[in-house]
């Protein structure tokens, strides 16, 4: 079975999320943008593995923390999307505009495409390409979990921000509609900020997409 826990880190109190296996113990930790020894501490409290890295895209409070914990024990990084390379050149730009302080660019060990799986333990959680936050946005979806890790695409109340290089107003519109809302109505998400939320309750009540 699977389970999740979300850690806000960060000054921008970003939700980075573990999710781990109870029959391997094995976790994957998605968008340490930092506060590395507050995600440590947690995973040595529920005295599980920490075997990957999953990033949803390369903004700073996202992916501020990747190199540095993919270093420190040596964890694959799966993720984003290439289109996200530049994003993830400029890690080290981002960290000294925002003070953050050892962000560092990562070389990824798989880049992800639309449709593809990541697998932690004997679970398998899907993978959308959902650009326009930045071009090289992925969301996990778990249909055992019914949960959705979406990172900055969706918020309860809101959607992520266009106003970033490359980022698309009506790209992400059409990732939402068209690769979150499928997966139906009752799929709980955890944002990249704020409280979780539904499917559902977001296209009816979001003002951006409410009624799509």
């Amino acid at each position: 079975m699977l389970h999740y826990e979300t850690i806000p880190v960060t000054p921008f109190e970003q939700n980075c999320s573990l999710i781990w296996c109870d029959e391997s113990q094995e976790a994957a930790v998605i968008d340490p943008g930092g506060d590395l020894d507050i995600i440590l501490q947690r995973v040595a409290e529920l005295k599980v593995q920490l075997k990957q890295i999953w990033v949803t895209h390369a903004h700073i409070d996202h992916a501020g923390g990747v190199d540095e914990l993919s270093t420190r024990l040596s964890l694959p990084v799966i993720g984003p999307h290439r289109e996200d390379q530049f994003w993830v050149d400029q890690l080290s730009t981002q960290g000294a505009r925002y003070g953050f302080t050892g962000a560092r660019a990562f070389t990824p060990t798989q880049w992800l495409d639309d449709m593809d799986h990541v697998h932690l333990g004997e679970h398998e959680l899907l993978v959308r390409h959902c650009p326009g936050h930045t071009p090289g946005h992925v969301v996990f979806y778990s249909k055992e979990l019914n949960r959705a890790f979406v990172g900055d695409v969706l918020f309860a109340g809101s959607i992520g921000r266009t106003d970033f290089p490359r980022g698309h107003h009506e790209t992400l519109i059409q990732s939402i509609t068209e690769r979150l809302w499928p997966m139906g109505n009752e799929v709980v998400f955890i944002p990249g900020h704020g409280p979780e939320s539904t499917f559902g309750r977001e296209r009816k009540t979001n003002p951006y997409v409410g009624g799509t």
